[in-house]
């Protein structure tokens, strides 16, 4: 759609529609995102949706990590999912215990379990970076996944 020229600011995307009269601004989600209209049009600003994934054998470290990355987001005021805890996988490995295969059948079972966490954030890119700076317990992996960059 064109803008509409009722009201000065008015934007309009697919959707939604975002309108802005004096000082005050409304922002709406569009379908591929957000944006923000300034009084004047003088640019704006896209929200991402972004995916922090963590993954670690210790829940302890993971959990603290988490709870960091949420009070950061909460702290600038960013819409936060999350963390969402997902099932966690164990790896088993049985082996026999004897070297040469003679003996009584013996078995060692040895087993490892990982634990995976998901937390959605809405904001714009340069701001994860801010988020994602804290410092991070060892033996936690961090994937940081942008979607709706377009």
């Amino acid at each position: 759609h064109p803008p509409h020229q009722d009201h000065p600011g008015e934007t309009r995307s697919s959707f939604y529609q975002a309108v802005c009269w004096g000082s005050r601004v409304l922002v709406i989600m569009a379908t591929t995102g957000f944006k923000k209209s300034f009084e004047g049009g003088e640019g704006e600003v896209r929200i991402h949706r972004i995916r922090i994934t963590l993954t670690s054998r210790n829940v302890r470290n993971l959990e603290k990590v988490c709870g960091d990355l949420i009070k950061g987001a909460k702290d600038k005021n960013l819409k936060v999912k999350g963390p969402v805890r997902l099932p966690t996988k164990t790896l088993r490995i049985t082996t026999r215990k004897s070297p040469c295969g003679e003996g009584t059948n013996t078995w060692d079972r040895f087993e490892m379990k990982i634990h995976k966490r998901l937390i959605d954030l809405h904001s714009p890119s340069d701001t994860v970076k801010q988020i994602t700076s804290i410092a991070i317990e060892p033996g936690v992996e961090v994937e940081v996944t942008i979607q709706d960059v377009a």
